[in-house]
């Protein structure tokens, strides 16, 4: 066939599925991989559509119009580093390079750095929507290069998903590393999003409650306030029956959760930057404890604690859990937004607040109700210094948080394990304390490293040569 517009090398199941989603939408496709399986995967299932499989490199580079534009969706980390290589004497200055995985935004900008003599334009994007969105419209997170927006522009946005309002959930995020940047808080907020709502279902299983019947909850919350493609399949994964046992099949599974890393970047990059976002750290370290299944199931035997209380009026309970996870997802956005805040601070990407709540509105995994109002907040206020702060998000948390104290002191007193139920509300508590005890905190510093400490009525460092002992 003649020159296709876009070369897409990696043809696993995301990149296969972007592939057949840009020739859908009028852009012809060659596709690359190392696996020769995977390259006749694709030929077949691209037979009679605009869309053909390279057997090489310089086969597929050589198939592609100029300014050539290739598309990497393949793992992060050297993989992607491997193929740059070999990619750099076969292109042309002018040519784009755009990677698609989940890259540390680091990676990106000494990528970007690496090429700037080259004249290649480097992109590095976000994806997000899983192998369904990559088909069906993703939610895309380019940045890098500024040169190269207007010559992937046309065809990332015309594969994304569209919001209710017609926009498409891809904008240009900014220099450097800050399209990897978003996507990696995306993650991050999804890892502490996935967290609550487990946690929302371990306290429903504390109460009695079935998992048919949990399904009906969450069906119903998702009409609402909570209203996310998260909480949309929840309640589809607790419907679902194992066919061999008739059990709900959510059950059988063992817990034990897996990670890629996303989350814990987001936790080490908010610790350098200096922003508190312990509910995505806490989400982070949930996934870590489940990994200790089998030393959890000798604890169970030896460590005693209180029993799950299940003689409580659901009527009453349940619309306070609904609150508590409209509350503690208030508070895991405020915090990644925070750090986002922070990184653009930080690396001066000018990054479009607004435009970055606008691209989650559907597409991605964290795809909520939420995210139109987390957009008009940033509209109405780029420097928005906290999304507690808006009028909005503050008259919800006025409603909701008396259901998170409660919903919280019940799982205590019931022994079931909510770590980021537990951190939100400490963030919030924390965020909304006028003074908090780090004066008392300081005190200690100064007095055995002699750190010094500053003072509320006049200004400077100060150092006290404090009393030991009693006296």
């Amino acid at each position: 066939m003649q020159a296709t517009k876009i070369g897409l090398i990696g043809l696993g199941v995301m990149g296969e599925n972007l592939a057949l989603n840009l020739e859908r939408n009028g852009f012809s496709v060659t596709g690359f991989d190392l696996d020769e399986n995977k390259r006749n995967s694709f030929a077949k299932r691209t037979q009679g559509l605009n869309a053909c499989a390279a057997h090489s490199l310089p086969e597929f580079v050589a198939n592609l119009q100029l300014p050539r534009r290739v598309w990497l969706m393949v793992p992060a980390g050297a993989p992607v580093d491997a193929v740059l290589s070999e990619l750099r004497s076969l292109l042309s200055p002018g040519d784009v390079v755009i990677d698609g995985g989940n890259t540390l935004y680091r990676d990106t900008q000494r990528r970007i750095d690496s090429l700037e003599n080259t004249g290649i334009l480097y992109v590095g994007s976000g994806v997000s929507g899983g192998e369904e969105g990559a088909l069906n419209g993703p939610a895309l997170m380019p940045g890098g290069s500024s040169q190269a927006w207007p010559l992937v522009r046309p065809f990332l946005q015309a594969i994304a998903a569209k919001a209710d309002d017609g926009q498409p959930c891809c904008e240009w995020m900014g220099p450097g590393g800050a399209g990897h940047f978003v996507k990696m808080v995306h993650n991050g907020i999804e890892y502490a999003d996935m967290q609550m709502i487990c946690e929302a279902y371990a306290l429903m299983k504390g109460l009695g409650i079935k998992a048919p019947q949990m399904s009906d909850v969450f069906r119903q919350w998702g009409e609402g306030e909570l209203s996310s493609y998260l909480i949309d399949i929840t309640a589809d994964i607790l419907a679902h029956q194992d066919p061999e046992t008739g059990q709900a099949l959510v059950e059988m599974i063992l817990d034990t959760a897996e990670q890629k890393g996303t989350g814990k970047w987001t936790s080490q990059v908010a610790l350098d930057l200096g922003v508190s976002a312990p509910t995505i750290a806490d989400a982070v370290f949930a996934r870590t404890m489940s990994a200790l299944q089998p030393e959890r199931l000798q604890a169970s035997k030896l460590l005693t604690g209180p029993k799950p209380q299940a003689a409580q009026n659901l009527d009453e309970v349940l619309p306070k859990l609904q609150g508590a996870l409209l509350a503690a997802k208030i508070c895991a956005y405020a915090q990644g937004f925070a750090l986002i805040k922070a990184g653009d601070k930080e690396h001066d990407w000018q990054l479009p607040m607004d435009k970055v709540a606008s691209v989650w509105r559907a597409g991605c995994i964290i795809r909520a109700h939420l995210l139109e109002d987390i957009r008009r907040a940033f509209a109405a206020n780029n420097d928005l210094a906290n999304l507690l702060m808006d009028a909005h998000f503050a008259r919800l948390m006025a409603q909701c948080q008396q259901n998170l104290r409660e919903v919280v002191a019940m799982a205590a007193m019931s022994g079931v394990a909510v770590p980021a139920f537990m951190s939100a509300l400490s963030y919030y508590d924390a965020y909304r304390t006028e003074r908090l005890p780090a004066n008392l905190l300081q005190a200690q510093r100064d007095y055995f490293g002699a750190h010094t400490y500053q003072r509320l009525d006049k200004p400077g460092k100060f150092h006290t040569q404090w009393p030991k002992g009693a006296q």
